[in-house]
């Protein structure tokens, strides 16, 4: 028996190269673009082990619970690691960063995650990058969420090591994912005693087998439906534009903060600047005395398909995420996630009003 999944051929070295020229156009690099047979972890991961060591002082910048994961592979990695916190509900600055140099002038690493979906918050990469670029250090971000939702432009903005991955606004598969690198990041890799060698993990094994050799043999066998599966939606995302793509995205949380405040009922955004807002997904912190995984699990009821979830861990109890990236940045996964919350709000007797809901992320939505 046959199967569109199955019995394919064998997925060539031309065309894998091929799929990796596609990303970086998508990012608009000229530096080295690594596809990874894994999901955003593996190149997150990996791009730390192979620049951080013992001699390391690297800035993390903590806006969510990726940077905090970023700090301890920093240290066990023997690097002095430097945490900037901010809220979760707001971003870094420029200025932030600027002075956090200033304190450590020894610093010569900076990890920052892009936007995270996780708190609904954006941080200002045009701005941070000239900051990082002029006191020269290597500069690590993590873009997994923010591509194509927001520009991406690791080169412009002076990023070293760039890593995505293809499950949220792109609307592909989480088993592959990519990280452009910068001359100056693989300098410091072929620098670091303590880079994953003959690993998993390892970019420099990727680099010696692969890129040094003309991409001509694959270094093992690839992850073929997750390939295919990323070369469709960058293919999607070419004929759909990407500026239309990141627009579709916008508005799409724009119109949700937009719907979310008049719903009422208690409901609000969680980041409270429209500017620090992701456009990948949008954070609500829920009224007073409401749990709100509870919300969430009673709102899917009316529609399981809806992109609805609790915030993680202890955000669980007061934010729930409106996913509306990928295939739901649309006015109809929008309007329909907030007459479902709003219809939950209502069963707990609290006052919402959904036809101003609509209305105003109806409003928000066409500008």
């Amino acid at each position: 028996m046959t199967h569109p999944f199955l019995d394919l051929a064998p997925l060539s070295a031309e065309r894998f190269a091929s799929i990796e020229d596609r990303v970086a156009r998508l990012l608009g690099t000229a530096q080295d673009v690594v596809i990874m047979q894994g999901e955003a972890l593996l190149p997150l991961e990996g791009a730390i082990r192979a620049t951080a060591g013992p001699g390391t002082t690297a800035l993390n910048v903590i806006t969510g619970p990726y940077g905090r994961t970023f700090g301890d592979w920093l240290r066990d990695c023997g690097a002095t690691v430097v945490d900037l916190t901010v809220p979760f509900h707001t971003a870094v600055t420029a200025e932030q960063v600027r002075q956090a140099f200033t304190e450590h002038p020894e610093i010569d690493f900076v990890s920052l995650v892009h936007a995270e979906a996780a708190t609904g918050n954006t941080n200002p990469v045009a701005e941070i990058g000239p900051v990082v670029r002029e006191h020269g250090a290597l500069f690590y971000l993590d873009a997994v969420a923010s591509v194509g939702a927001e520009p991406v432009l690791p080169d412009a903005w002076g990023v070293d090591l760039c890593v995505i991955g293809a499950q949220k606004a792109m609307g592909g598969p989480a088993g592959v994912s990519a990280v452009s690198v910068s001359e100056r990041a693989w300098a410091r890799m072929a620098a670091n005693p303590g880079a994953p060698r003959r690993s998993y993990l390892s970019l420099l094994d990727w680099k010696e087998r692969w890129l040094d050799g003309g991409r001509r043999a694959l270094p093992h066998a690839p992850a073929q439906l997750e390939m295919l599966g990323l070369e469709a939606c960058v293919a999607r995302i070419e004929a759909e534009g990407p500026d239309a793509v990141m627009a579709r995205h916008a508005r799409a949380a724009a119109a949700t903060r937009a719907g979310a405040r008049a719903l009422g009922g208690g409901l609000e955004p969680y980041v409270v600047e429209d500017a620090q807002a992701a456009p990948v997904a949008t954070t609500l912190r829920v009224p007073s005395g409401t749990v709100a995984a509870e919300l969430v699990a009673r709102a899917l009821t009316t529609d399981p398909a809806l992109p609805l979830a609790a915030g993680g861990g202890a955000l669980a109890r007061e934010m729930v995420r409106v996913n509306h990236y990928g295939a739901d940045a649309t006015p109809g996964a929008v309007r329909g996630c907030l007459v479902a919350l709003g219809a939950t709000l209502a069963e707990e007797g609290l006052q919402v009003d959904p036809g101003a809901a609509l209305r105003a992320a109806g409003e928000s939505w066409r500008g």
